[in-house]
């Protein structure tokens, strides 16, 4: 860890420790993430001083990126502003294929001579890994796109906005939430903005602007007589959006169980700090759930924590291989699974697609790291594994000759791999609403949230909690509950599926920091479905010991 980006963590207060160093660059005011940065042009003129100089030792392909990763963060506390933070990364990576295998090398002295020197670097780490490189890389084609650009369609830059009314949202909410009976809270805003451009030997020069927003809150309730407290978390998704995302507009909510506000493409944080100091209180006397077997009823904002975990990763084609096995372990979901052609991952009813176009999502982008263009695809069809996520260098393996533009870096600073796009639940075809779904419950619980999990390194047996719970009893939500965690299989939990609501409960659950890889990095993803019922689940009670 470098001194500066110690300083700015050991600054961040305690709402940004958990952030990845490599996050980080220099620290800048907030006017300055304005400025316009280097112009497409130049960047094209330098990035073919990269592609140019690979050629000319050697290196059979080449891709440049040229980076300036923009960060905004805003931490408060009751009444306190924390901390707020602004940096710039800007740099060059330049990966090279030389002898069959793969080099990398970046800098941020994005000039000529700095440029020649890393692509020299990257040249020669090739060359001299290709000593033991046991079989060629073979890259599925793709063609060249171009001089194009692509942008998130934004309506509000988080960086026009004046940070003295971020930290007026943040306090606001922190008030509602004191205001109603919580005894701490703390809120934080995450924003960001990559600013790309990538060149190939194949042909391609693709610029692109990619913004992405996090609100989120912790609020606590304390019963000091009883010495207890309780906790409800912000009921807000990632999203890959502007800062439109914070106008709350109410043709965007939806209302759950028991009064529960659920949000989609917009976000009221006030509303929400509200509702999370009530239920926090009300935890406080909630009765403790009785272990045994529910039917479960899962919200988007909880569900798609369990599709990451147990779609999500175990179907990334480097832990299918063993290839992987950083952060999240390996997969269950072998490749013999795959090619019998009728391995059941769930029921007739689970359709779970891989996108890296869904507007809003955090992986959306026009163009992947490898200068693929962004699709669609099935990964779970009718219940049956279809396929799995794969970049340029890895398809061949599954007999495909198309990258599924899923390559992904953190920044310029390092290596493109395979990242996880979206991957999310279809919606169910017929209409079908929340209250429909408890309506058919005769003994179940309603979880709203994430919260807690565990799952093994094959992505098999797994535990979930959430933030909120609500017992149903003969159709009907009778109390919250506490102490609430389910425990199943991947492909017990899946089969299990009976009823998916219909395309108007559809939304979007965020990971804006999912780790992967050996040095680590950090990828944003999307996984958006309908609420969603699996029937005769084991729930256990956390708050029991034995």
């Amino acid at each position: 860890m470098k001194r500066r980006d110690f300083v700015q963590l050991a600054g961040l207060g305690a709402g940004g420790l958990m952030l990845p160093v490599s996050m980080f660059g220099n620290s800048i005011t907030a006017e300055a993430l304005l400025e316009p940065g280097m112009d497409v042009a130049v960047k094209k003129r330098m990035a073919d001083v990269a592609l140019n100089t690979a050629k000319s030792m050697g290196a059979s392909y080449a891709d440049a990126r040229i980076g300036r990763y923009l960060n905004q963060y805003v931490f408060t506390r009751e009444k306190q502003v924390q901390n707020v933070v602004n940096t710039e990364s800007f740099g060059i990576g330049i990966r090279v294929i030389a002898n069959g295998t793969w080099g990398f090398a970046s800098t941020n002295n994005v000039t000529e001579d700095g440029i020649k020197k890393a692509t020299a670097q990257a040249v020669s780490i090739a060359k001299a890994n290709s000593k033991i490189q046991k079989e060629p890389v073979v890259l599925a084609p793709t063609p060249s796109q171009g001089e194009v650009s692509w942008k998130t369609p934004i309506k509000k830059d988080f960086k026009e906005v004046p940070v003295s009314d971020k930290v007026a949202i943040l306090l606001a909410a922190n008030a509602g939430a004191m205001d109603n009976g919580a005894s701490f809270v703390n809120s934080s805003l995450f924003m960001v903005n990559e600013q790309k451009y990538f060149a190939s030997t194949d042909g391609s020069y693709i610029d692109q602007d990619i913004h992405r927003i996090w609100p989120t809150f912790g609020v606590t309730a304390i019963d000091r007589a009883a010495g207890k407290f309780k906790s409800r978390d912000a009921m807000s998704a990632p999203m890959g959006m502007g800062f439109e995302y914070m106008d709350g507009l109410a043709s965007e909510k939806l209302k759950g169980p028991n009064g529960l506000t659920l949000y989609r493409n917009s976000y009221d944080m006030v509303e929400d700090a509200i509702s999370a100091a009530k239920q926090a209180n009300e935890m406080l006397s909630a009765k403790s759930v009785d272990p045994g077997k529910y039917d479960l009823v899962l919200e988007p904002n909880h569900l798609g924590l369990t599709i990451h975990e147990s779609v999500g990763h175990p179907t990334e084609l480097d832990r299918v291989l063993g290839y992987e096995a950083n952060y999240a372990g390996t997969s269950f979901a072998t490749m013999d699974k795959w090619k019998s052609g009728d391995f059941k991952y769930g029921s007739d009813l689970v359709n779970i697609f891989a996108d890296k176009i869904q507007p809003g999502s955090l992986g959306a982008v026009g163009y992947d790291d490898e200068g693929v263009k962004t699709k669609k695809w099935d990964i779970i069809k009718d219940g049956v594994l279809v396929n799995y996520q794969a970049i340029r260098d890895q398809v061949s393996m599954l007999g495909q000759k198309e990258s599924h533009g899923c390559c992904y870096a953190q920044s310029w600073n390092d290596v493109q791999f395979q990242r996880m796009p979206n991957i999310s639940l279809a919606p169910g075809k017929e209409k079908y609403s929340i209250d429909d779904m408890i309506k058919d419950v005769e003994k179940g619980i309603y979880i709203a949230g994430r919260g807690s999990y565990s799952i093994d390194q094959q992505r098999y047996n797994f535990q979930f909690g959430g933030t909120v719970f609500y017992e149903i009893k003969d159709g009907k939500i009778v109390g919250m509950l506490n102490d609430v965690a389910y425990q199943s299989n991947t492909q017990e939990f899946w089969n299990s599926c009976v009823k998916i609501c219909d395309e108007s409960d559809y939304r979007m659950f965020g990971s804006f920091f999912d780790g992967k890889g050996q040095p680590s990095q950090v990828s944003a993803v999307s996984h958006g479905s309908s609420t969603s019922r699996f029937n005769d689940i084991n729930v256990i009670n956390t708050g029991r010991t034995i």
